[in-house]
C-alpha cells in the first residue's frame, strides 16, 4: 500500500479525478496518512521487533553519558553514594533518625538507590521525546521505544551501582539470606512501574516542555513524603486508619519496603529489634504488582494514543 509520501502527483488531477476530494483521491489510489498511528496490537508487534534497537540505543547512551567527565562511568556509583552521605549527615546525624531505624546506613542506602531509579527514569522519560526530535523526524520507529530505552538506561545504572550497595549492606553486618532472591522480582515490578510513568511523562513533556523544569520539585516532594531518609511509621501512627491504608499504597514506599525487606529481613522482625522493628504492609506483593501492571498499561496506551503527533510541527 502506498503512502502520501510516495511520488504520486495529486496536485493537478485530470479528467474524472478533478471532481474528487483529496480524501476520495487517497481512497481511490490506496494512499494512507504518512506516520498514521497503527492499531495497538500492530504497535506492540512493531515495538517488539525493535527490541534490539532499544537495547543498543540504551547501551550507547549509557556509555556516552559520562564521556566528558574525568571520572567517567564512576559517576554512576558516586552520585547515589554522595546522596547517601548528605542524607546521612542531615537526617541520620543531625535529626538522629538513625536511632529509630535498625541498620540505618544500609536501610538509607537501599532507599536512596531504589528511589533514585524511579526518579531518574521519570525525569529521563519526560525529556525523551523533546530531546530526540532529530532522531524522531529522521527515522520511522515506534516512539515508545524512546521512553522504554531511557528506563532501560536507568536500570542498567542501578544494576552497576548495586555492586556497591551490596558491599554497603554486607559491611553493616547484614548476613545474606534467601530473601535476597526477592530482589529480582522486586526490580522487575519497579521497572514496569517506572516504564509506565516514563511513557506518561514522555507524552506530557512532548506537549509541554516546561514540565521538565517542574518535575525535580515534584519528585523531591515525593521523596520527602515517602520515607527515603527516615521511617514514617512514627509520624502516621495517629492518623485515621483509612489514611494510613491510603499512605501504605504509596508506590515509592512499596518498592523501597520490598527491597529493604529483601536485603534486611531481620529489620522487620520484632523478635530481633523489638519496638524498633520495621513494619511490612500486608499484601505488599499485591500492591507492587498492581502498581506495576496499572502504571504500565495506562502509560503505554496513553503514549500510543498520540503516536502520530510526536515530532510534528
Amino acid at each position: 500500500m502506498s503512502t502520501l509520501s510516495d511520488p504520486v502527483n495529486l496536485s493537478a488531477p485530470r479528467g474524472a479525478d478533478a471532481a474528487l476530494t483529496p480524501k476520495q483521491l487517497a481512497d481511490k489510489y490506496g494512499l494512507s496518512v504518512s506516520g498514521k498511528r497503527p492499531s495497538l496490537p500492530k504497535y506492540i508487534r512493531q515495538l517488539w521487533a525493535r527490541r534490539a534497537f532499544i537495547s543498543a540505543f540504551a547501551t550507547a547512551r549509557l556509555v556516552a553519558q559520562y564521556t566528558t567527565a574525568k571520572l567517567g562511568q564512576l559517576w554512576q556509583v558516586l552520585t547515589p553514594l554522595l546522596n547517601c552521605a548528605v542524607f546521612y549527615l542531615v537526617f541520620g546525624v543531625i535529626m538522629q533518625s538513625r536511632d529509630s531505624v535498625p541498620v540505618y546506613i544500609a536501610w538509607l542506602c537501599v532507599g536512596v538507590f531504589v528511589f533514585q531509579f524511579s526518579q531518574s527514569a521519570i525525569q529521563a522519560g519526560t525529556r525523551s521525546i523533546s530531546d530526540n526530535l532529530g532522531l524522531i523526524r529522521a527515522l520511522h520507529f515506534p516512539r515508545a521505544a524512546l521512553p522504554i530505552a531511557f528506563t532501560v538506561i536507568q536500570l542498567q545504572q542501578l544494576l552497576i551501582s548495586m555492586v556497591v550497595l551490596v558491599a554497603i549492606v554486607l559491611l553493616n553486618h547484614v548476613t545474606p539470606t534467601m530473601t535476597w532472591l526477592l530482589i529480582v522480582p522486586a526490580l522487575l515490578l519497579q521497572s514496569l512501574f517506572n516504564t509506565g510513568l516514563a511513557m506518561v511523562m514522555a507524552r506530557v513533556g512532548a506537549k509541554t516542555s516546561d514540565i521538565s523544569q517542574l518535575m525535580p520539585f515534584l519528585l523531591r516532594t515525593w521523596m520527602y513524603v515517602s520515607g527515603v531518609m527516615y521511617s514514617v511509621s512514627g509520624y502516621i501512627k495517629n492518623w485515621p486508619e483509612i489514611w494510613q491504608t491510603v499512605y501504605s499504597w504509596n508506590p515509592a514506599t512499596v518498592y523501597m519496603d520490598l527491597m529493604r525487606y529483601a536485603f534486611m529481613p531481620d529489620s522487620f522482625d520484632p523478635a530481633v529489634y523489638g519496638s524498633k522493628a520495621l513494619v511490612l504492609p500486608h499484601h505488599i506483593w499485591i500492591m507492587a504488582g498492581t502498581w506495576a501492571v496499572v502504571a504500565f498499561v495506562i502509560g503505554f496506551v496513553f503514549f500510543w494514543k498520540s503516536e502520530e503527533e510526536y515530532g510534528r510541527g
